[in-house]
């Protein structure tokens, strides 16, 4: 079990530190963090070491970064998916990491992602050059994602006690 937690709007750093340490119990194994003030984008990721455990760390850029993830749950279809991402011309930084398999997805199937995916699963990606959050959830919400929108700001995490932690909230 992992847990992601994050806002697109009003707050700062101090905010995505508190909202991601109210999962902490769902990621023993280290955590990690995107934030853009200026956009007003914040990615927190705690982490269970399972897949990739050398260069799983989360959020995960592309290659160039324009694209970033932070994702709980697993994949059961990433081999076929990396492999036909691979004959595409995407190139991979690791051999097993599941989350890489849907940064590159994303590339290239834009938000038709969630249609080829085959397991359980939440996300959040951050597509920098469009300056669009994208969230999903698997079918069956095996993995949670709760949201709030406010008019002004959006936040999401794998729990609600993330969202309650944001000052705003």
């Amino acid at each position: 079990m992992c847990g992601i937690a994050g806002f697109l709007g009003e707050g700062d750093r101090d905010d995505i530190e508190r909202m991601t340490r109210a999962i902490a119990h769902r990621g023993p194994d280290g955590d990690g963090y995107f934030c853009d003030e200026q956009l007003g984008i914040f990615l927190g990721h705690r982490r269970l070491a399972i897949r990739d455990l050398a260069g799983g760390h989360q959020p995960m850029w592309n290659e160039d970064d324009s694209v970033c993830i932070v994702y709980n749950g697993e994949l059961y279809n990433h081999d076929a998916l990396r492999a036909e991402l691979t004959a595409r011309g995407h190139r991979f930084r690791s051999a097993t990491s599941d989350t890489e398999v849907l940064v590159h997805g994303f590339e290239e199937w834009g938000t038709d992602l969630p249609r080829r995916l085959n397991g359980m699963f939440a996300f959040a990606i951050w597509d920098r050059n469009r300056q669009t959050l994208f969230l999903a959830r698997d079918r069956l919400g095996e993995k949670p994602l709760y949201y709030r929108f406010d008019g002004k700001t959006l936040w999401f995490g794998s729990e609600l006690r993330a969202l309650l932690a944001h000052r705003r909230f």
